[in-house]
């Protein structure tokens, strides 16, 4: 906790709330459902922070072969990333904190499925595609922070891109648990779409 306090004493401008976003319909179905569970002083930062903590743990899963529950953790931990944003925007809790490691902690968690699953069970391309374009998001990101001091947050393309990449990676640890090939062709296609919308959005200055 001493160390976190730190960090925020030492970058206070990381935390400061920020004007709102649009606040989207998924963002109002979310709020009226699952955010109203979430306790008012949990804040979308600690959300994100305990998404980059998780990553580990769902990686340790898939690596020993529990893949079942690598799953099932694995789509929840994802989840958090829609709750994050979501809570963002409805509780005007927006912050340069989150803008910048929101991105960067679903890159974590996709990257390193994409290291355990995609090339043992892909073409190593497809994975080399995949992980290539992560790295230049980060790359552009880091970029756009120290030379220019602005923060790229992901835009529709990108969140939709989140979107396959987390279907993908699902069905993948399913084809696994029950030896089903087809649903590993399903997963295949999906990534393939992932790497679409990681183009446009890479084009249109998201992450």
């Amino acid at each position: 906790m001493k160390l976190v306090s730190r960090f925020t004493e030492k970058h206070p401008d990381l935390f400061t709330f920020l004007a709102s976003e649009d606040v989207h319909p998924h963002d109002r179905f979310l709020a009226r459902s699952v955010l109203r569970l979430i306790p008012m002083r949990v804040t979308p930062n600690e959300i994100t922070t305990v998404r980059i903590a998780a990553t580990p743990y769902v990686l340790y899963l898939i690596m020993q072969g529990y893949f079942t529950f690598g799953a099932i953790m694995f789509l929840l931990v994802a989840f958090t990333d829609a709750m994050d944003g979501s809570l963002a925007r409805t509780r005007n809790q927006i912050t340069r904190f989150g803008m910048l490691y929101d991105p960067l902690a679903d890159k974590l968690l996709i990257g390193s499925m994409v290291l355990l699953v995609v090339f043992q069970n892909f073409n190593y391309w497809l994975g080399i595609a995949l992980l290539g374009l992560e790295i230049i998001f980060i790359l552009s990101a880091l970029v756009a922070s120290v030379t220019f001091h602005t923060v790229k947050s992901a835009n529709r393309w990108g969140k939709i891109k989140m979107i396959a990449q987390v279907m993908a990676v699902f069905l993948t640890l399913i084809a696994l648990v029950s030896n089903t090939p087809y649903l590993l062709t399903a997963a295949a296609w999906i990534f393939g779409l992932a790497i679409g919308f990681a183009v446009i959005s890479l084009f249109t200055q998201g992450v």
